[in-house]
């Protein structure tokens, strides 16, 4: 295998991955080396098999290709198995090993794609990215992790091959069914003990266990997050669950998009949420929350770029200004609670002409942002890249109030902005269609890991 070697926790999370356990997790925090890992491992397998099938699914199937299609799989051929010839049926969503052994591509929100691979029986399933994928999903996919495959190593006698289930996520929180299944060993639906706790195990893996291959700036990337972020992505802890959260991160992580493509949008609106003084650029001042958002031809909400900033009125209007025109935005909504005339002056001043809509406060942060925390669970609302700041700032929003350590200006930008496109929610909506058919590509330069 040419000169590859895994780190010293990747030894241990290989030896965990051939346990004895049929469903195998590797959780923690982000590029440790997981999905490199449990992909090794399905290609072993698939090798030591002649013959057999494979799956890897993900909630989305373009996020699939993207990473792991076009990224980890080829990756791993490449540098684990340099003289492994494999060939790629892109358009049926398989590649095929020597020996005949298959590995299919699935992302389970594609109904035709789903139900053609679940006609068939499977050796390994390999869920990556677990935090996005419903439980239901995973349950009706182990159905077919069934196939009887012969293991086959040159100088012993052939054997069964296992069947084996791999798991991996970026922890959520301690109410999501992999930390209930793995952690807590019990039944996610009916929180009853499974039958059999030594069939699910889990080993733990951080971005530090896999330093060699990590640039120093990347660790510090991960070092400067904010601290619920640091904990899942850096140091792969689960959070304490809060059933009263109105924007739960799994809803968040279920429906984000993370290859840029977007729809063809019906209204782009720039939100303001001023921090109440008109000083000049002072330290002690809040940010002002400037958030950009758009109403797809789909229906749905895709939050495009933070710009949030902590200056003086004659910078942050140019900010929101340019930001309305790159976006080529309708208009710019801006709470006149703090300020009053002063906010809609500013953006005026800033640019001549531009459509400033005002809006006032006449309700408290949360109950505000009540109405689109359904919108978030359906799917209607979604991010466009990973905002670090604004999510953590959401994640503060409960139905007992907001629990955030500072005034989440960057949020309440954006329930702004979500007001305007989804005015329903508030008032009678009359909104222009346009054709549906028509799809552009979008990349947010402001979000980290984004797209």
């Amino acid at each position: 295998m040419s000169g590859f070697k895994l780190t010293a926790k990747q030894e241990e999370a290989q030896d965990a991955c051939a346990s004895d356990s049929t469903h195998v997790m590797l959780f923690g925090g982000s590029r440790s080396g997981k999905t490199f890992l449990l992909v090794r491992n399905l290609v072993m397998r698939a090798l030591k098999a002649p013959g057999s099938r494979h799956a890897i699914f993900r909630f989305r199937y373009n996020h699939l290709k993207a990473s792991v299609v076009l990224d980890t799989f080829p990756k791993v051929m490449r540098v684990a198995f340099p003289g492994v010839q494999y060939t790629m049926h892109s358009q049926d969503g398989y590649a095929e090993l020597a020996g005949g052994s298959q590995v299919w591509f699935a992302g389970l929100d594609d109904k035709d794609r789903t139900e053609k691979i679940l006609g068939m029986e499977f050796a390994t399933l390999y869920f990556n990215e677990c935090s996005q994928i419903p439980y239901g999903s995973v349950t009706t996919a182990l159905t077919r992790l069934a196939q009887l495959a012969e293991q086959q190593v040159q100088g012993k006698q052939s054997r069964p091959l296992k069947l084996r289930a791999f798991y991996d996520c970026n922890p959520p929180n301690k109410s999501h069914w992999t930390y209930r299944l793995f952690v807590e060993k019990v039944d996610p639906e009916t929180r009853e003990s499974v039958r059999k706790p030594l069939d699910y195990a889990s080993f733990q893996i951080n971005p530090k266990d896999n330093v060699a291959n990590l640039s120093p700036e990347y660790l510090a990337t991960l070092e400067g997050l904010p601290a619920r972020m640091r904990a899942r992505f850096l140091e792969g802890r689960f959070a304490d669950a809060n059933p009263n959260a109105l924007f739960p991160e799994e809803f968040t992580d279920k429906w984000r998009v993370e290859d840029g493509v977007v729809p063809d949008f019906v209204r782009v609106v720039v939100g303001v949420d001023p921090s109440g003084s008109d000083d000049v650029d002072n330290a002690d001042n809040d940010e002002i929350g400037i958030v950009v958002g758009a109403l797809g031809t789909d229906g749905n909400a895709y939050l495009l770029e933070d710009c949030t900033i902590k200056a003086g009125p004659g910078t942050w209007g140019k900010v929101a200004t340019n930001a309305y025109e790159r976006h080529e935005a309708d208009c710019v909504v801006g709470e006149t609670n703090f300020g009053g005339a002063m906010v809609e002056q500013t953006i005026k001043v800033a640019r001549p002409g531009t459509n400033f809509k005002k809006v006032t406060a006449s309700r408290g942060k949360v109950q505000r942002a009540e109405p689109f925390s359904a919108l978030y669970e359906q799917g209607k609302v979604r991010h466009v890249g990973r905002f670090v700041k604004l999510e953590d700032e959401l994640a503060g929003f409960s139905t007992h109030g907001f629990t955030g350590s500072h005034s989440p200006n960057r949020a309440d930008a954006w329930i702004w902005v979500l007001a305007e496109l989804f005015p329903r929610l508030t008032k009678t909506d009359k909104r222009e269609k346009k054709d549906p058919n028509v799809h552009r590509h979008y990349s947010d330069t402001n979000s980290w890991m984004g797209a």
